[in-house]
Order: C-alpha cells, then structure tokens, then sequence
C-alpha cells in the first residue's frame, strides 16, 4: 500500500459525484466543523457502521465516497485512495475542508482518519507537531478519531508513547479520539497494544480492535476470540477485517476466517457495547464491484449486532 501523500485532492473532478468550487467548499468549513461537533453528542446510534475509502485505493476518493454512500452507509473513514494516504501532517486546510465538504454532499459524516507519517525518529518534538497537525486535520473535517497504526521499531517504543502522551490534551480539546490499532511491531497483538495504552496512561487513548490483524501479524497462528480478552475496557471502537491464510485480508467480512460473532461477543464482555465499526478491507473488483461487496458487507455487520440492537432499543446506523 502506498505511503506517498496524495496530490491535491482538489485537482481534477471525477464525473460520478459533486463539484465544488473553491467559495463553496471554503465557505462550508465552519458548518462542516460546528455541525460534526453537534453529530458526535446528540443522537448517536449505539453501533456507528462504516468504511473506509481503502478498497477503492485505485481510485479518485470521491469514487470511495461514492461507493460508501451507495452501498447504504451513513459513516466513512479516510485512510487511502489514488496517490496514497489521504491525510497526512502535510494536508493543508483546504484538501482536508475538500474531503469534508464531499462526505458531506453525500450524506456521509466521517467517522475516522488513518493518521500516519507523523513520526520523525530524530526528533521527538516534531513527532508532536506531526501528530497536533494530524488531530487539526481531522478536527475540521468533523472527524471524532484518529486511528494511529504504531511502528515497526521497538528502539522507539518508549519516545512513542510520549508523543502519544504529549498529544492527548490536544486532541481532547478539540473533540477528537487517539485510538491504536494493532498493526504488527509492538502494537500486533491484544496485549501489546494494552501495555500502550498504559503507558501513555491518558483517557484519551484507547483501542480500535482489529481481528484481521491479529490473524494477520501472527500468520493465523493467534485466535483473535482469545485475544480479545486482554483488551477489556480499552476498546472503543473496531476495524472490521477478515483474514485468510496464509496472510490474506482484501476480504469481504464474513468470507474468510474471523469468528466475528464471538470476537464482538468477548469484547461485549469486556464493555465494548457501541461504538464505531467500520469496515476496512472487500474483495477487490472494478469501482462497482467493490461498492457491491461494501453492500454486504454492511448486511453482514447488521445482521452481527442486530441481536445487540433489539437489546438496547436503539438504532445501528447504516445509512440514515
């Protein structure tokens, strides 16, 4: 998966969705912003289901977004598209004003940012200007979290969680999440991303449990129904991944390996009882086979909490 950061996303029109002009988008901020901020206190559904643009990564992102919102989802989440990452420390204010104001157009509320490339390993200082730069970000698009992936060097581990750390009040203040998720290095397993967690030791700092990934940096050797029993009361939110051995995870949730009804079972037990799930990985195809498997997908998912739902009283949000 590319790392280079995308060319403005603003450069060019793809013919399938909204344009914007440069007035309209940029007059557009703050009620983008105030109207997010309202989204993440009132009414919220118990389950928050979405998808990240990642299974479009071939394409323009407004081709993702227009996937997402015609395969019924009310939520997405900017991780990547053609040319990379989507938002990096380096995005400017009008790309990510962009992104907002294009979720927006089609109903869509963005749920979550993949924040990455903010580390600098010779310089603990500017790691944290980095990351501040990717909390603004996601703060005017209206995004509630931002899910960090870790890093591969273990030298680094304990500079990490005092980035992290010195990040946390930062984020709180503008209404936005720092969530990890386990992503190989020394976050690839339940455990190892709790001790993080502790670490950093702030409220502000919690889990976004992936069970694709825990099959997937342990080659299927871990059982992410197991696993999940370390990550008790650090869990906040999901990325929905299947996985397939040997190490396969562009799979539509429900046709691979992953026990999802008893991984979201065990972490129902540990107090993950709503929050955001937000589907990562489909089955690749053209644009309209991706937004067809996103579509069940999404079925999938409802089918998974609907038991949940009927216990609680209270709506999943797919679409509306």
């Amino acid at each position: 998966m590319s790392t280079a950061a995308p060319g403005n996303p603003a450069a060019g029109r793809h013919s399938g969705g909204p344009s914007f002009t440069r007035r309209r988008f940029i007059g557009g901020i703050m009620a983008v912003t105030a109207g997010a901020v309202l989204g993440r206190t009132a009414g919220a559904p118990r389950w928050q289901i979405g998808c990240f643009t990642r299974p479009w990564a071939e394409f323009d992102f407004r081709v993702a977004l227009d996937g997402i919102a015609a395969a019924g989802f009310a939520f997405a989440g900017l991780m990547t598209a053609k040319g990379g990452k989507l938002v990096t420390p380096d995005t400017t204010p009008g790309q990510i004003a962009l992104m907002g104001a294009e979720a927006k157009a089609r109903n869509l509320s963005i749920l979550s940012i993949y924040g990455d490339g903010f580390i600098r390993e010779d310089s603990v200082a500017e790691s944290i200007v980095r990351l501040k730069r990717l909390v603004d970000n996601a703060a005017l698009c209206g995004c509630p979290t931002l899910l960090l992936g870790g890093m591969e060097r273990a030298g680094w581990r304990e500079n990490y969680c005092q980035v992290i750390a010195r990040c946390c009040d930062h984020a709180a203040e503008r209404g936005v999440g720092l969530v990890i998720k386990p992503h190989g290095g020394f976050n690839a397993t339940g455990p190892q991303c709790r001790r993080l967690i502790e670490e950093v030791g702030h409220r502000n700092f919690r889990l976004w449990y992936d069970p694709g990934n825990i099959c997937y940096y342990s080659e299927g050797r871990l059982d992410p129904v197991e696993d999940a029993a370390s990550v008790d009361g650090v869990t906040t939110g999901m990325c929905v991944k299947d996985f397939r051995p040997p190490r396969e995870v562009d799979l539509t949730p429900g046709t691979g390996t992953v026990g999802f009804a008893k991984v979201l079972a065990r972490l129902k037990r540990g107090g993950f009882a709503g929050g955001p799930l937000v589907i990562e990985c489909l089955s690749p195809g053209n644009a309209a086979a991706i937004t067809a498997e996103a579509e069940k997908s999404r079925r999938f998912v409802e089918a998974l909490v609907a038991e949940n739902v009927r216990d609680a009283g209270t709506p999943a949000a797919g679409r509306g």
